[in-house]
């Protein structure tokens, strides 16, 4: 069974995001999708418009609702568990462990503990390939767990899938940031037909 891992922040879980889940879901071959929320990134600082437990709310909820739309059901009508194909879970695990949160830490422990026997695929964005070196171990997780790339807005994803040996999906080009919506509604602006 192929589970991806798409870990994040989700400050806030957005349009770009869901896009990407539904892509993974649908198009991509993933049997299941697994969105982790990331407490705190040790590479980013702490955004303080919500915190982590209200991000995880709203991811759950978020999550439900893409859900639905993919198949056409109202969650709490489902009879029985959803097919694989169309199963998102979300996962709280870095809540529990101790700080600094790595990924390759992360990704272990749901390979051995929580989704034995699984192949365990990390999703993540061009920009966070980028950066990839500045990871904790990110060798040994590039030698012990199969990456997709999600292609980002003013980064080369080609050459950089090449570079570090990941797949490139075809995934939609995710135009908004968190950040962004951040700051546009740090000015008033109005963010909700980014929101998911």
């Amino acid at each position: 069974m192929k589970t991806g891992l798409y870990f994040g922040s989700f400050n806030p879980f957005h349009t770009g995001h869901a896009a990407i889940s539904k892509w993974l879901l649908t198009d991509g071959g993933l049997d299941k999708l697994v969105l982790v929320v990331s407490p705190q990134n040790p590479l980013k600082d702490q955004a303080a418009n919500s915190t982590p437990q209200q991000r995880l709310a709203a991811v759950r909820s978020a999550a439900r609702r893409l859900t639905t739309r993919l198949t056409g059901e109202n969650p709490g009508e489902i009879s029985g568990e959803l097919p694989p194909k169309f199963q998102i879970d979300v996962s709280d695990i870095e809540f529990s462990m101790t700080p600094p949160l790595y990924t390759i830490n992360t990704m272990r422990e749901m390979r051995d503990k929580i989704y034995p026997g699984e192949n365990l695929i990390l999703i993540i964005g061009a920009d966070n390939l980028a950066i990839i070196e500045k990871w904790h171990s990110w060798q040994v997780l590039l030698d012990e767990f199969e990456v997709w790339v999600y292609p980002r807005k003013g980064f080369d994803a080609d050459s950089l899938c090449q570079k570090y040996g990941t797949r490139l999906i075809a995934a939609p080009r995710i135009n908004i940031s968190s950040t962004q919506i951040r700051e546009a509604a740090a000015r008033g602006e109005d963010v909700s037909s980014f929101l998911a």
